[in-house]
């Protein structure tokens, strides 16, 4: 169940998927919640990291003892048969087209900071993004882990000295009085908005063999990396709690008022590589879900081939070129970013939930009580995102339908 020597260790994987998560939403999640709910934003963030620890738990657990290249699909057809499975999968699939090109949008809120670009020029920019990230991934995954997991300690440090400047001004003052506590929907609504920043926990379990002890290391490497993203991002939402609504990234502000400038460079720098290592990671761990469906006929088995360095370069490739096309039709339709975070979320909320499920299953007493609590999290955030899961339920369906014509779905 290990991999190679050269695989990815322990500490490497923290980096990683602390990265993925903070991603394209740390300096940019934090405004958007406080928009939504004000001070709820606090109790939003801390009620969500917590509920969240569960679900890193368990994911971790599940993909130390059934490591798979099809993560969540794999735990589910395993709990509970091949259809179920490949039904999860294919959901998977078909949220990425929509949540890698909306983090790509994020991630540009912080290129647009340091080099101006806008119209076409914008959209060109983003183009060579994808492309940077197909090369970057035409060797692995152990370049990018190393650069990510430097990446991870310099955003910590920029967020740590920014906390420490802060103590040294008068503190924005933040008590129970503040928050509205008899209306808690603008909470919820702002922990669905939220939910966006855990998203990378399941694509961590795609990357499983990449390790190299997924047994020993993928918990630890899980459950470390949510739990330092959730104090990041509760940090973050601290930083900017009394920072006026206006255009522009308050985190800039807020790093230009602690330190008399220079905040669009170096939040502007650590975002944009930040967004581009969750793209990244989303790239890496979809193309090798694509691969695996591919060698189980329900995709073109072409996409199956690797390269020497085992990455699936057709599906990367395919995967690349229809985020580009997305892209494209969101420049052409000025397309809402709130709205692509939220169908997106609303599509891994069930995957988190059916995972949760196949995990009373799967595990041990233990992680079964985890696993149920760690449904509520999903339940809670249904709830907030209200009308727009109505597109994960749809994304579902057309998952089954497409599963019944390709004659995959076991009628006995």
């Amino acid at each position: 169940m290990s991999s190679s020597a050269n695989g990815i260790g322990r500490w490497q994987g923290a980096g990683l998927m602390a990265t993925t998560l903070l991603g394209t939403g740390v300096f940019i999640l934090p405004q958007m919640t406080i928009a939504i709910a004000q001070q709820q934003a606090l109790l939003a963030w801390a009620l969500l990291t917590a509920m969240m620890l569960p679900v890193a738990l368990v994911f971790g657990r599940l993909s130390g003892v059934l490591p798979h290249a099809a993560g969540p699909a794999y735990f589910v057809e395993k709990a509970f048969g091949l259809n179920a499975g490949r039904s999860i999968g294919l959901i998977f699939l078909l949220v990425v087209p929509i949540g890698a090109p909306a983090a790509l949008l994020m991630t540009f809120e912080f290129v647009t900071s340091v080099i101006p670009l806008s119209g076409i020029g914008l959209l060109v920019g983003q183009g060579l993004a994808l492309l940077s990230l197909w090369l970057l991934n035409r060797k692995g995954l152990q370049i990018s882990a190393k650069l990510q997991f430097a990446l991870t300690l310099a955003i910590v440090a920029v967020v740590v000295t920014m906390l420490l400047a802060l103590s040294a001004t008068p503190l924005p003052q933040v008590t129970s009085h503040d928050i509205e506590w008899r209306n808690l929907s603008p909470m919820l609504q702002a922990a669905g908005v939220a939910f966006w920043s855990f998203l990378g926990i399941e694509a961590m379990t795609h990357l499983s063999k990449e390790f190299k002890d997924p047994k020993r290391d993928m918990l630890p490497a899980m459950s470390l990396g949510v739990l330092l993203v959730g104090v990041l991002y509760l940090c973050c939402c601290y930083l900017l709690i009394d920072i006026k609504p206006g255009d522009g990234l308050a985190m800039v502000v807020a790093f230009d008022r602690l330190f008399g400038g220079y905040g669009a460079l170096v939040i502007g720098v650590l975002g944009s590589a930040s967004g581009l290592a969750t793209v990244n990671v989303y790239a890496a761990s979809t193309s090798r879900l694509m691969a695996s469906f591919a060698e189980q006929g329900i995709l073109p088995t072409v996409l199956a081939r690797k390269n020497r360095y085992g990455v699936p370069m057709l599906a990367l490739t395919l995967l690349l070129s229809v985020n580009g096309l997305v892209l494209l039709f969101a420049y052409l339709s000025n397309q809402s970013l709130h709205d692509l975070i939220s169908w997106s979320n609303g599509v891994f909320v069930l995957i988190y939930g059916a995972s949760m499920l196949a995990a009373t299953r799967l595990l041990g007493r233990r992680f079964r009580r985890l696993a149920w609590l760690g449904l509520l999290p999903c339940f809670a955030l249904a709830w907030g995102l209200g009308w727009q899961m109505l597109y994960a339920l749809a994304v579902l369906a057309i998952a089954v339908l497409f599963l019944s014509r390709k004659r995959l779905i076991n009628t006995g």
